[in-house]
């Protein structure tokens, strides 16, 4: 297993996203429709990950940095997008390392909270986020008026 830095727009990561929107219209009945832009991943500003198996593409996420405070983000926040694991590698272990790999970028990057969204019919990703040390917060971001919403954060500061 290889976990390495790719851009947001790379054809492997495109093909994750394409699949993980096909989960989010399944689960919610629509895609995720913030915007989101390559540069965005870019460092310092995040960085987004693909964990590779034989060459095969099996696990993405990313961080970026967000403070609009508008929107409820807070300074120092870097907000995960697009965790996803194929179906046919779920139950390994794939997302809590890219989530260790993203909470390490983001740290060695400045931040100093890690913030999420997620919704009411992924409590996999709940039950991940909550044994990681997430907890639930004000919701934030660009669905934080939908009810199906949650926004979990942890910090990024060391003891």
């Amino acid at each position: 297993m290889e976990i390495r830095p790719v851009r947001y727009d790379h054809p492997d990561a495109v093909a994750l996203d394409e699949l993980v929107q096909q989960e989010y219209v399944r689960r919610y009945g629509d895609g995720d429709m913030t915007p989101l832009d390559p540069e965005m991943f870019t460092p310092p500003h995040g960085t987004y990950l693909l964990a590779y198996e034989d060459g095969r593409p099996l696990a993405t996420g990313g961080w970026r940095r967000q403070e609009d405070v508008a929107e409820g983000y807070a300074a120092g926040d870097a907000e995960i997008k697009r965790m996803f694991v194929v179906a046919q590698a779920r139950g390994r272990g794939l997302a809590r390392r890219i989530l260790a790999a993203l909470e390490a970028d983001a740290r060695a990057a400045g931040r100093t909270r890690m913030v999420l969204e997620t919704g009411t019919e992924q409590p996999e990703a709940i039950a991940l986020y909550t044994s990681s040390g997430y907890r639930m917060v004000t919701k934030f971001g660009y669905y934080r008026t939908y009810e199906q919403s949650r926004c979990m954060a942890k910090s990024l500061l060391t003891d």
